[in-house]
């Protein structure tokens, strides 16, 4: 059972437990036939942060210590938006990483990172899902709760 799973089973609504397990389903679902992701998140001073594990893992990430070998580069700071971020992230990369070579970098809403309620949960689920496997998924928050940050 996911992070995710155990969180919805709680909820006392039991149509809203249906409506965000059937969200986590659809995702889980497409992400078992596709190769898991490496993830490095990354606060304003490029330290690794490991908060948002559970949901990475549940996207199809696999969180990175190494972050020349992620493929993924996530950024993401308390008290800090995503506009204040970009002006900060850009002096912070290696253009050696294969994450900003491949301009996979993204910049994640501190208000989306702080998710603490299920369905604020299976949001972030969806937004992570999305950095990780453009193409195979919109949800539409993109300029909202994230940003894809081109080098």
């Amino acid at each position: 059972m996911s992070f995710l799973n155990a969180v919805i089973n709680k909820l006392e609504d039991e149509v809203l437990s249906e409506e965000l397990q059937e969200r986590v389903d659809l995702i889980q679902h497409k992400i078992k036939f596709m190769e898991q992701v490496t993830v490095a998140c990354l606060d304003t001073e490029n330290h690794l942060n490991f908060d948002l594990e559970g949901i990475i893992n549940d996207a199809g990430g696999v969180l990175q210590a190494d972050i020349s070998q992620a493929r993924v580069l996530i950024y993401l700071e308390k008290g800090a938006g995503m506009l204040e971020m970009m002006g900060i992230v850009p002096s912070l990369l290696n253009k050696d990483w294969p994450a900003v070579e491949y301009n996979r970098v993204y910049l994640l809403d501190d208000q989306a990172a702080e998710a603490s309620d299920a369905s604020a949960m299976v949001a972030l689920l969806e937004d992570i899902a999305e950095m990780l496997y453009p193409g195979y998924f919109i949800f539409g928050n993109e300029g909202k709760n994230w940003s894809s940050f081109g080098v």
